[in-house]
C-alpha cells in the first residue's frame, strides 16, 4: 500500500470534499479521485459515502483511518530517527501511560535529561493499558507506564518505587464523605463510575466482594477528569487513584481510601528486543539508575 495514497485517504476523510483535498494536496481532482478509487478497488471495499455535499467515511473507512494514522506516525518517527545526526544526542521519545501521580518520577528524569540535551523532545500519550500495550507493539511508543496488574510477561520491565491507592471521588456533601475510609459494602447500591481498563474490573470485583456486572455501574472513563465532572454533577461515585484530582480548597469534591486498602504497582515498560534511538538508550540508562533495584 503506498503511503502517498495514504495521506491523499486522510486528506479527504479531513476535509470532507474532494474539491477541498485536492486544493489541500496540490493535485488535480480528477487525479485524487482516481487515486482513492484505485484504493478501494485494491482494498475490495467502499470507504466513502459520496454524498451530495459532503464525503464521509463508512465503517470500513473510518477502520482505514486509524490504521493509515499509526502507519504515518511510524512512518514519521522512523524517519525522524535515522536523520538525526550521528555526532549529537537528540530526536523524539514516546511515552505512553495512564494517569498516576508516579508520573512525577518520570518528570524528574525527563527534566534533567533535557537539562543536559536540550535537543531531546519527549512526547506524551494518556490512554489506558490496552491502548498503550498496543502502541508499544506497533512501535508507535517507546515506554509505557503501567498501573496495576497488567501482563507485562512479553515486555522488558522497571517497578517504580512508589504506589498508587485507589479510593472513593466523592462531593463534600455526600453522606459518605466524613467517613475516614470506605468499606465494600458501602458501595453496593451506590451509582459508580469506574476505569475502562480491564483489570481493573478484576482488582475492585476482589475487594469489593461482588461480581463486577452486578455492580451499579453508572458510567466509564478513561480520563478522570471527566469522571470528576460527572461525580461534580452528582452522577455517582468513582473509583479512582489518589492524588489525581484537586480536592483542597474550594473544590466540592473529596477523596477516601479504600479500607481494607487496595494498592496498586506501577512499572516502566518497554518491548524486548527494542531497537532504541540514542536518545531513547539514554533514557532509559537513566530510568535503570533510578529504578532498577
Amino acid at each position: 500500500m503506498d503511503i502517498k495514497v495514504l495521506r491523499y485517504f486522510l486528506a479527504l476523510a479531513k476535509e470532507e470534499s474532494i474539491t477541498a483535498a485536492a486544493e489541500y494536496l496540490h493535485l488535480t481532482q480528477p487525479t485524487l479521485s482516481r487515486q482513492l478509487i484505485e484504493l478501494e478497488e485494491k482494498l475490495g471495499v467502499k470507504l466513502f459515502i459520496r454524498g451530495s455535499r459532503r464525503i464521509t467515511l463508512t465503517d470500513e473507512g473510518m477502520r482505514l483511518r486509524k490504521r493509515a494514522e499509526e502507519i504515518l506516525e511510524l512512518v514519521q518517527k522512523t524517519e525522524a530517527e535515522f536523520q538525526a545526526p550521528a555526532d549529537t544526542i537528540r530526536g523524539d521519545i514516546y511515552i505512553g501511560g495512564g494517569e498516576t501521580y508516579a508520573m512525577g518520577s518520570i518528570a524528574e528524569i525527563i527534566k534533567d535529561l533535557q537539562d543536559h540535551y536540550p535537543q531531546i523532545r519527549f512526547h506524551i500519550y494518556s490512554g489506558n493499558a490496552d491502548d498503550v500495550t498496543e502502541r508499544i507493539d506497533k512501535g508507535l511508543l517507546d515506554f509505557g507506564i503501567l498501573i496495576g496488574t497488567v501482563n507485562v510477561s512479553k515486555y522488558e520491565s522497571l517497578l517504580l518505587p512508589v504506589k498508587d491507592k485507589w479510593g472513593v471521588l466523592m462531593r463534600k456533601n455526600s453522606p459518605l464523605a466524613e467517613r475516614s475510609s470506605i468499606r465494600p459494602e458501602d458501595l453496593w447500591h451506590l451509582p459508580l463510575i469506574s476505569s475502562k481498563q480491564k483489570h481493573v474490573d478484576n482488582d475492585i470485583s476482589k475487594w469489593i466482594k461482588r461480581d463486577y456486572e452486578k455492580l451499579n455501574v453508572v458510567a466509564t472513563y478513561n480520563l478522570i477528569f471527566n469522571a470528576a465532572l460527572m461525580v461534580e454533577k452528582g452522577i455517582g461515585y468513582a473509583l479512582c487513584l489518589d492524588r489525581l484530582v484537586n480536592t483542597m480548597g474550594d473544590s466540592d469534591l473529596c477523596f477516601i481510601p479504600l479500607e481494607p486498602a487496595l494498592e496498586v504497582e506501577i512499572a516502566i515498560v518497554w518491548k524486548r528486543y527494542s531497537f532504541f534511538s540514542k536518545a531513547a538508550e539514554l533514557f532509559l540508562q537513566r530510568l535503570k539508575i533510578a529504578f532498577e533495584r
